[in-house]
């Protein structure tokens, strides 16, 4: 059995510094690949996260890129391809969340936050998979991260977020169409509560939630990553236009 399958695959994750992405950028070193990732702002976490990947023999890199900016994804995928001269996985897992518990009826939304919520979680993820689809070889694989609230909502003010996670799944699909020619696949991954670095829930909501899941419990980064990098991998190769839940049964 081969035990590093990505052997001479280049990766992008966006959002590596930190929770699910970080745990992504490790496991792909480990598999073979070599990694970038983009950060905003952490920049001593990012460079932890490459000296990581690097202890595991991978080449890896960290680029500052807020996906908010569609603009600078061209940037960002040159960047990657003149650093490692290819791209083969696209590993889309940046994103936030903002202002839940918020019902769209509310007057005191920010409305400026979740406007930037959309740039992120949505525009910025089509604008990384264009920039991305030029460049990717055959063979590539693109990989976006969702939520199980991309399928099911389940609580009131969640509908911005959730409207993004729909959003990039049913972009995902139409880009597994367009690029199936050229023997790339596009899935998804819907994760669901972990330790991911973004802001909690609060307790209430939080007991809700883990109530609705068939495991009844807060899933670990490792265990999401794990889907992602089989998708990535090559027993991955006749998978596309998928959902793969890694979300505790949050849909079951």
């Amino acid at each position: 059995m081969n035990n590093k399958p990505l052997t001479g695959k280049v990766a992008l994750v966006t959002g590596g510094s930190r929770g699910l992405g970080a745990a992504t950028v490790r496991l792909l070193a480990e598999q073979g690949a070599d990694v970038a990732f983009t950060y905003v702002s952490s920049e001593k976490q990012a460079q932890v996260v490459v000296e990581e990947a690097r202890s595991r023999g991978a080449k890896a890199v960290a680029f500052q890129s807020d996906q908010a900016d569609m603009s600078l994804a061209p940037a960002l995928i040159d960047n990657v391809v003149a650093y490692f001269g290819g791209l083969d996985i696209l590993v889309n897992n940046a994103a936030i969340s903002v202002e839940q518990g918020r019902t769209v009826d509310d007057p005191d939304a920010d409305t400026a936050a979740l406007d930037r919520m959309h740039a992120t979680n949505y525009l910025g993820v089509i604008a990384v998979i264009r920039a991305a689809s030029r460049v990717l070889r055959t063979g590539g694989r693109i990989i976006t991260v969702s939520s199980g609230l991309g399928t099911r909502v389940g609580l009131p003010g969640l509908a911005d977020y959730s409207a993004t996670k729909a959003g990039i799944e049913r972009y995902t699909m139409g880009v597994a169409r367009d690029l199936g020619r050229r023997e790339i696949t596009a899935n998804v991954v819907e994760a669901g509560l972990m330790e991911s670095g973004m802001e909690p829930p609060d307790a209430e909501t939080l007991k809700v939630l883990l109530s609705s899941l068939s495991l009844h419990r807060v899933g670990h980064p490792d265990e999401i990553a794990a889907a992602i990098a089989f998708l990535a991998s090559p027993a991955a190769s006749y998978v596309t236009g998928a959902v793969l839940d890694a979300h505790g049964g949050y849909n079951a």
